[in-house]
């Protein structure tokens, strides 16, 4: 190749391009939170058992911006994402909000991270292991004035038995599939497998995703033995965050899809554990 054909082969010089989102604004004006928001990104999850859990996640990812920057950088968020390979648990979702922050140079963050988690179950009484899920939340949150704070939040599924349709009836009662919220600020130890667990354990009855006749049998007549109001569902479920040691503030919501109503049931609580608050 000559030096004329090289030339005309030779890349473009590159010029400079305008940073315009570094450069000053003069309109005085912080804002709390920018970013990107309904991003869908895999993941991995790592269960308490040590597991990784393969699954997608839907992102809210911001920074607080101060009042002389114009603009943050928008694909940075997205880089850090792309970097966080390792299966995340408590203390792996709290490093990359501050990974977040570090490399948008910025003081407060905020991160969500919604996604459905499975769980192996066996079935009461036959042992037939199938998957269940449930809806899962973790919010990193990171303020001046409080710090880093995590919060999870499970939606458990669950069965509810009515003890008043018990109560009246000459036989039978009315249950229902109900929906368990419970959203805690959390502490180090905190896992959503805990969360999940207390909600399961003060229902009327479990949720299975497979169920032989013999154990259809035995959730029927367990949730005939333990009927529990909405009310009673919120209640209970406070008592044990209350006594929990990895549990801050957190509010427990049950939403009961009545079998004999074309509305719902629903009960919220709110209160504090014995984590230490921030």
């Amino acid at each position: 190749m000559n030096a004329i054909d090289r030339a005309l082969h030779a890349a473009p010089p590159t010029l400079p391009l305008d940073d315009t989102q570094s450069q000053p604004d003069g309109r005085h004006l912080p804002i709390q939170r920018v970013g990107i928001k309904s991003l869908r990104y895999p993941v991995q999850i790592l269960a308490a058992d040590g597991t990784a859990q393969p699954t997608v996640a839907t992102f809210a990812m911001y920074v607080g911006l101060p009042e002389h920057v114009k603009g943050t950088h928008m694909s940075r968020f997205i880089q850090v994402l792309d970097e966080h390979r390792a299966p995340l648990d408590t203390a792996g979702v709290v490093a990359f909000e501050r990974s977040m922050r570090e490399r948008l140079e910025a003081a407060s963050g905020h991160l969500e991270m919604a996604f459905p988690y499975f769980r192996r179950k066996a079935a009461p009484v036959s042992g037939v292991e199938s998957l269940l899920d449930a809806d899962v939340r973790y919010i990193v949150e990171t303020t001046a004035e409080r710090g880093t704070r995590l919060t999870i939040e499970v939606v458990a599924p669950v069965t509810s038995l009515c003890p008043c349709s018990k109560k009246i009836s000459d036989y039978g009662a009315h249950n229902q599939r109900s929906h368990i919220t419970l959203r805690a600020e959390a502490g180090p130890a905190l896992s959503i497998d805990t969360l999940i667990d207390m909600a399961e354990r003060e229902a009327s009855a479990e949720l299975y995703g497979v169920l032989k006749r013999a154990d259809e049998k035995y959730v029927t007549e367990q949730a005939y033995d333990n009927p529990k109001f909405v009310e009673d569902l919120v209640r209970d479920i406070a008592l044990r965050c209350q006594r929990h040691p990895q549990i801050g503030a957190f509010v427990v919501a049950s939403e009961n899809f009545e079998a004999i109503h074309n509305h719902s049931a629903y009960a919220e609580i709110h209160g504090h554990g014995s984590l230490p608050a921030a």
